[in-house]
């Protein structure tokens, strides 16, 4: 069955570089500044040093929920200090505790009434901020305290926020990402060693992956090779439903037109002939028999240390793997891969440019909305673009014959905080220009080029939460993954996926498909 997905008016261009000051990392609890609701107008500083008489720092705690490799910053940090100045803002960053899980951590604080003055929500928490009246509108708040975040979103993403709530209010700043992001790539030196071209179709991509299996192409004479690999519950292999035109976010379906409607991809024709394609490969050990088991570190182990020749993540991060790659392969090289043709099928990368929550307010923290929005702005502002891309010389980046570039982050040196997260190709340009090595330089560019041409904005681009409400189970996938898992082992047979579809629908597929239609004719109305 041929996907027949939306195409978007404008064309993807460039793969996103994710750099280090789009992390926060360390430990720690948020607050918030107490039950005021009035707000406050941000405190008056100069562009550089403070002027005599002129207020303290207004202190906002920002809270994001994964780690990262660093220590937090403390007020004295250069980094911290610098943004002050220009501001009037002094972040403290805080995150998830060790050992807590972030969705339950994040609900935690709501449920206790102790949240930062701004976070990155995750799990759908933005929705549940939104319906509790714990949300701050921003409408009115963000041309005023946050000109360049609000004049560098596009219209239509914010049309796509407003989408999100009953009410038609702006509650959260969009994640906006104009580019492809996530991309098949492909060991070159892999396919240049062993005389093979780059596969056209599934089937030369499935005799490559056997060549790669039997004949030792990382030359270590162990034969321990994996072809392509994932990581457990079937993440991080969507190359394998690309190829078959599943829209899929790193394991997770995601909805898009099949038979002139937005539906669930998890539950298309598309998807059973991958996961029949991803069966077939499994029983071969075409695709590594650890793949269910494999966690992020293993996973990234092994791709590290060229024992992978085909797989899929962020071409982001292409500059540290694949210094990790030359230790053992001085001439390890990486391309994107086009994706094989399949017939029956139109493949494409999924891309998700807009709609994303990236930062909310909670209302209990209206007060300091001002200085949060304020300082939000510091990172959308072209003035200090420079030094929100390399940070503070020394702990963020060198200069290496006159030119800055970044420093791989480490466990004794602080995470600068960084808030801007909207991509276009002019910042792609200048990006590789100035944070790629220029002997990595081509090689990223030419998988922008590749991944571009196959990379598709999908429907459901910006999808609120709000449409699975009171049906977690089909939020959260885990029925699809329990059968993709038990079907490409070989456990269950393929025709036990027709089983997991209408247990999908009994469960609340129906209604959440319902929903997702509903919210589609109503972002296409306004378009």
């Amino acid at each position: 069955m041929i996907s027949n997905g939306l195409k978007r008016p404008y064309a993807a261009v460039a793969l996103i570089v994710t750099f280090a000051f789009t992390a926060i990392a360390g430990c720690g609890a948020g607050g918030t500044s107490g039950g005021e609701t009035q707000t406050e107008a941000p405190a008056q500083t100069g562009t550089g040093t403070e002027a005599e008489g002129a207020e303290a720092p207004v202190k906002i705690k920002v809270f994001k929920s994964h780690m990262g490799v660093g220590t937090i910053p403390g007020s004295g940090d250069p980094h911290v200090q610098y943004v002050a100045e220009q501001t009037g803002v002094e972040y403290e960053l805080i995150t998830t505790p060790p050992g807590s899980e972030p969705n339950e951590y994040v609900n935690l604080m709501i449920a206790s009434d102790d949240l930062p003055d701004i976070l990155r929500p995750i799990g759908g928490v933005e929705q549940t901020l939104i319906q509790q009246g714990g949300a701050l509108p921003l409408d009115d708040l963000l041309p005023e305290y946050a000109p360049n975040v609000w004049k560098s979103i596009p219209q239509e993403a914010w049309d796509v926020v407003r989408s999100a709530s009953e009410d038609g209010k702006i509650y959260y700043v969009p994640k906006v990402f104009l580019v492809p992001e996530r991309a098949p790539l492909i060991r070159q030196d892999w396919l240049d060693k062993l005389g093979l071209e780059m596969p056209k179709t599934v089937e030369e991509y499935k005799e490559m992956l056997r060549a790669f299996r039997d004949n030792d192409p990382n030359g270590n004479g162990q034969a321990d090779e994996l072809p392509t690999t994932g990581r457990e519950l079937g993440r991080w292999m969507d190359h394998l439903f690309a190829i078959y035109g599943v829209a899929m976010w790193e394991g997770y379906p995601e909805w898009d037109i099949y038979n002139g409607e937005i539906q669930y991809a998890g539950v298309t024709e598309n998807m059973k002939a991958a996961i029949a394609f991803a069966r077939d490969l499994y029983a071969e050990k075409l695709l590594d028999n650890e793949t269910f088991l494999n966690k992020g570190d293993v996973w990234t182990a092994k791709i590290n240390n060229n024992l992978v020749g085909s797989w899929y993540h962020l071409p982001a991060n292409l500059r540290d793997r694949l210094t990790a790659m030359r230790q053992g392969a001085p001439e390890a090289y990486v391309s994107g891969m086009p994706l094989p043709k399949v017939e029956g099928f139109e493949g494409f990368v999924t891309q998700k440019s807009m709609g994303e929550p990236e930062w909310i307010i909670p209302k209990a923290s209206e007060a300091k909305a001002p200085h949060a929005l304020k300082l939000l702005d510091f990172f959308y502002n072209p003035e200090f673009e420079d030094f929100v891309r390399f940070g503070i010389e020394g702990v963020q980046h060198e200069i290496v014959d006159g030119k800055k570039m970044l420093l791989p982050p480490s466990e004794d040196k602080p995470i600068a905080l960084g808030m801007r997260n909207l991509t276009t190709k002019e910042d792609m340009d200048v990006r590789i220009d100035q944070t790629i090595p220029e002997d990595m330089q081509q090689m990223v560019r030419d998988i922008f080029e590749v991944s571009t041409a196959d990379a598709r904005r999908i429907a459901g681009d910006g999808l609120p939460s709000t449409v699975y409400e009171g049906f977690p189970d089909i939020q959260s996938h885990k029925l699809f993954q329990e059968y993709l898992t038990k079907i490409v082992i070989g456990e269950w047979p393929i025709e036990k996926f027709d089983e997991f579809v209408e247990r999908w629908r009994q469960a609340g597929g129906d209604k959440v498909t319902e929903r997702v239609q509903q919210w589609y004719a109503k972002t296409q109305a306004t378009q």
